[in-house]
């Protein structure tokens, strides 16, 4: 139950009190689902008080719920909980005065004295990740109506969780890739052309260094290609108690779907656990699903890290480049070769070359293969 708010300051990701605030939470969700948030800003800043946003006409006195967006009511009932207080870090829908109805407008708590809005606005979530963006948003140098000298643009909204099912006629567009000409309108210059465009010219230069740093490591024999992606139904698995088996790992996380393989990651030499391990899920959605519950778990007594694997070691050996156009293709597979690794076994980073420099060591310390490279020593030893 979780929103992504991408800023042009940074990311801010605000979890929500479902449970307490369900109608809120729903439209502040589905708003955000929707695209309605893209390329709005922060039209009130006031340090150390609140920072308000949601009002695509940048007044304050626009904005409607998501059913008013679907042709129903423009606001929606606000949820009081006594509970529930304002402090740093709360995220909370802007209530109508004498009804507490809230509609799309919203406000970050930024300090700790403002428990007397408590009672008056439904408070909806917590700044989860991002603070030091919030702080930062805190730190703007408005005019006297107290809107940022440089707009802080919401870009995009991601959903990380949602419990709630889409009201009927809902659409979810994809995000635009520069704001409408309406919405131009209502920034300011700085925001507008010198923000936008650093921000365009800062992702393209990412790109070109990735695929650059892409190309050396297939150079170097790091990556089988460049262009090579890890796989998306494999989860890393982190801080594992050393006594976690891959048989205890494949039995939690076997309740979230079919699973192909569940391998914790051991030394090669004394066979000890070293606190990771690999579960691949036969279906993507299953292990999306396992990724978002499973992260941050308690297991054999460790809070164990769930994250998306970035290996490709499974990818690695299966696929081979064409010489016509760049092209690839399955590579084929002979009887009896074994000078491969096996495919269901994942590789530590040192298997390969620890392996050749074992085997290199070996046959230099072998009295045959001295006497392979100095025929002529041996030769005299014998007429001696």
């Amino acid at each position: 139950m979780s929103v992504l708010l991408e800023t042009s300051l940074g990311d801010i990701v605000v979890d929500l009190f479902v449970d307490e605030t369900p109608l809120a939470s729903k439209n502040f969700l589905k708003l955000c689902k929707s695209k309605y948030y893209n390329f709005t800003y922060f039209h009130r800043v006031e340090r150390d008080f609140i920072a308000q946003a949601g009002d695509p006409t940048g007044t304050g006195n626009g904005g409607q719920s998501i059913y008013g967006q679907l042709g129903g009511s423009a606001l929606v009932t606000g949820e009081i909980r006594p509970q529930l207080k304002h402090e740093r870090g709360t995220v909370s829908m802007v209530g109508q005065s004498g009804t507490g109805a809230v509609g799309s407008q919203f406000f970050i708590a930024l300090g700790d004295q403002v428990d007397y809005l408590d009672g008056k606005h439904t408070v909806v979530g917590r700044v989860a990740e991002g603070m030091s963006v919030v702080d930062e948003l805190n730190q703007s140098i408005c005019d006297k109506d107290s809107r940022p000298l440089r707009d802080v643009l919401i870009r995009h909204t991601i959903i990380l969780d949602d419990p709630f099912d889409d009201p009927p006629g809902l659409q979810c567009p994809s995000s635009p890739l520069v704001p409408s000409r309406e919405q131009q309108s209502l920034l300011r210059i700085e925001a507008r052309y010198e923000q936008l465009a650093t921000a365009d010219s800062e992702s393209a230069r990412r790109e070109r260094d990735a695929r650059a740093q892409a190309l050396t490591l297939e150079m170097i024999g790091d990556l089988p290609y460049a262009d090579v992606r890890p796989p998306e139904n494999i989860l890393f698995v982190c801080k594992l108690n050393p006594l976690t088996q891959s048989d205890d790992l494949h039995t939690i996380f076997a309740r979230f779907g079919t699973i192909d393989s569940c391998q914790v990651i051991c030394d090669p030499d004394t066979g000890a656990s070293l606190g990771y391990a690999f579960v691949e899920f036969r279906e993507k959605s299953a292990c999306e699903e396992a990724y978002f519950k499973m992260d941050n778990v308690l297991v054999d007594d460790r809070r164990i890290r769930v994250d998306f694997s970035q290996s490709v070691s499974r990818v690695r050996g299966k696929w081979v480049r064409l010489h016509d156009g760049g092209k690839y293709q399955a590579r084929r597979k002979y009887r009896g070769d074994s000078s491969r690794p096996a495919v269901d076994q994942y590789e530590m980073v040192f298997d390969s070359g620890s392996k050749d420099k074992r085997r290199q060591q070996r046959r230099s310390r072998s009295p045959s293969h001295r006497h392979r490279r100095s025929p002529d020593r041996h030769c005299r030893s014998r007429h001696d």
